[in-house]
């Protein structure tokens, strides 16, 4: 390890590992990219499904936080990835871009080259998808995509229902008439031959040995090391002790929209009467770092089927056979992602567009004395989320202490929209539950059940009826106003030569899964910083 660097990037995650492999292709410049958690070497990490017990409070591979959902709804907990590869070594493997007036509407916002035109060609750049290329769609990509296979009787019924009331069969979830106008899919996902394929797969695997480029894992970055407004490197931890390096060109945040805001505020940057009253030396006060939370919050249902469920696949002699398959031949129920279905639905008449994203699973769960236990029945999920939530919250530093967990308050359904639209959503998930494709298979319904039936009923469970999609986004947003936190080429305001690069950025969230676009924000990024464009 050197003494300096000439980039140091902070977060391994799926902006980072990009910015690490495009920032490294030139031999004489040396980069350092610092992860917090451990490197992505469990089998767990590798296991699609093993899913099920990274993402748990207290493991390795995850930070988790305590958060207030908004209202007066008790405390949850919130987990984000924290290993190589970040989230895209412990999330669900879905594989969604968004719509392309997500990003046309950052650059109404004053985000120049942020638009689709843009940003949709990162996408085409980012990807190995199996329907092969088209105008929006990529191959020969870094990053390989699979679509969950067909034939499963309860997939096919959920697809035929969701055709029943009004919703199309189609081949790719990310077409962007499908975003804009409808249709349900066999899931794509970010799986390969049976394994997970994570940012650090695509990006950092391959260039890993590269003499100019270092990355330490386990190593907690404490500060931003500033000197006259202009950002010097980074103070450091790890089994080695405390020590400080330097950055000879910039120093890149890129560790989530929870840690990245967070080390803005340990570091002096922020809203400058939080950080007095916590004795942070205040280095230029940013009042909206840490506001503009974005997340999406779903809403689920539960049903026991009569049927071709997995649920009995992953408990007593039927997980038996699933690790049996997956580890002599990468077949079987382990390799699925989060969903074997999915689609963009509009939930109510006259909309002009899509308005929610809709997920499916081949299982049901319980909750227990001693956690979430898979249902002893034949179970399914469907869930959903309004796509593109209006509601902000925020998050803070309460201590200068870099151990100390943030205050978090997601302020989820503050906003009329979001509350409007989840009621017209969780009508869109009983229709389809209710369709005749699907109710010949259906038992009962067993979350929420039938104490929820009435708009108010809905409205009066909101944040019972789900929760967080692990979509955190937007607290460092950028803009053309001096009241962002970054400017469009996501330098940091007040500070020179520090720069944001993930989900922190986003003015408004996207519609659909966050990975795929933090990826692709990171490939526009590495230009922005190669070449100032």
């Amino acid at each position: 390890m050197r003494d300096a660097y000439d980039y140091i990037i902070v977060g391994a995650g799926s902006s980072g590992c990009v910015l690490a492999n495009r920032l490294s292709e030139d031999p004489a410049t040396t980069v350092l990219l610092l992860e917090s958690g451990p490197d992505d070497t469990s089998p767990l990490v590798h296991m699609p499904r093993g899913i099920g017990k990274l993402l748990a409070p207290g493991n390795p591979h995850v930070w988790d936080y305590q958060v207030s959902p908004g209202g007066n709804a008790p405390a949850e907990t919130w987990l984000k990835g924290r290993a190589v590869g970040g989230s895209s070594s412990i999330n669900g493997m879905v594989y969604v871009r968004g719509a392309p007036r997500d990003y046309d509407h950052w650059e109404e916002l004053g985000c120049d080259g942020w638009g689709w035109s843009e940003m949709g060609r990162r996408f085409v750049e980012l990807e190995d998808h199996p329907l092969g290329a088209g105008e929006w769609r990529g191959t020969g990509g870094p990053l390989k995509i699979t679509i969950h296979p067909s034939g499963n009787p309860l997939c096919e019924a959920v697809l035929d229902a969701a055709e029943e009331i009004g919703t199309p069969r189609v081949a790719d979830e990310n077409d962007v008439a499908t975003v804009r106008d409808g249709g349900m899919a066999y899931q794509p996902t970010t799986t390969y031959r049976g394994k997970r394929f994570s940012a650090a797969r695509a990006f950092l695997t391959p260039v890993r040995n590269r003499p100019n480029l270092d990355v330490l894992p386990e190593t907690d970055v404490l500060r931003v090391e500033i000197t006259d407004r202009i950002a010097t490197g980074v103070a450091i931890r790890n089994k080695s002790g405390m020590r400080s390096v330097s950055a000879r060109r910039e120093v890149i945040l890129a560790a989530g929209a929870i840690q990245s805001p967070k080390l803005l505020q340990l570091s002096g940057i922020g809203p400058a009467a939080l950080l007095s009253s916590l004795g942070v030396p205040v280095v230029f006060d940013s009042p909206n770092v840490g506001r503009n939370l974005r997340e999406h919050r779903y809403l689920s249902t539960q049903y026991q089927v009569k049927g071709a469920s997995l649920n009995s696949s992953f408990q007593g002699l039927g997980l038996l056979r699933s690790v049996l398959a997956y580890f002599l031949r990468s077949k079987g129920p382990l390799t699925h992602s989060a969903h074997e279905v999915g689609g963009f639905v509009k939930t109510r008449p006259g909309l002009d567009h899509t308005d929610a994203q809709i997920g499916m699973g081949l299982y049901s769960i319980n909750a227990t004395p001693k956690g979430v236990a898979i249902d002893s029945f034949p179970g399914l999920t469907i869930l959903g989320y309004f796509a593109r939530p209006e509601s902000q919250g925020e998050l803070r530093i309460q201590s200068a202490d870099p151990d100390a967990k943030p205050y978090i308050d997601a302020n989820h359904f503050s906003a009329e929209i979001d509350r409007v639209s989840a009621v017209s959503l969780f009508r869109w998930l009983r229709r389809l539950g209710e369709a005749p494709a699907l109710a010949k298979w259906i038992v009962r319904e067993t979350l929420p059940g039938p104490s929820i039936r009435t708009d108010e009923d809905v409205l009066a469970h909101l944040t019972s009826l789900g929760g967080t999609s692990f979509h955190i986004c937007g607290t460092a947003r950028m803009g053309s106003d001096a009241e962002s936190v970054l400017d469009p080429q996501l330098r940091v305001r007040g500070v020179d030569r520090l720069r944001v690069v993930d989900t922190s950025i986003m003015p408004t969230i996207v519609s659909g899964n966050t990975n795929a676009p933090a990826m692709a924000i990171g490939l526009r990024a590495a230009d922005l910083i190669r070449f100032g464009r």
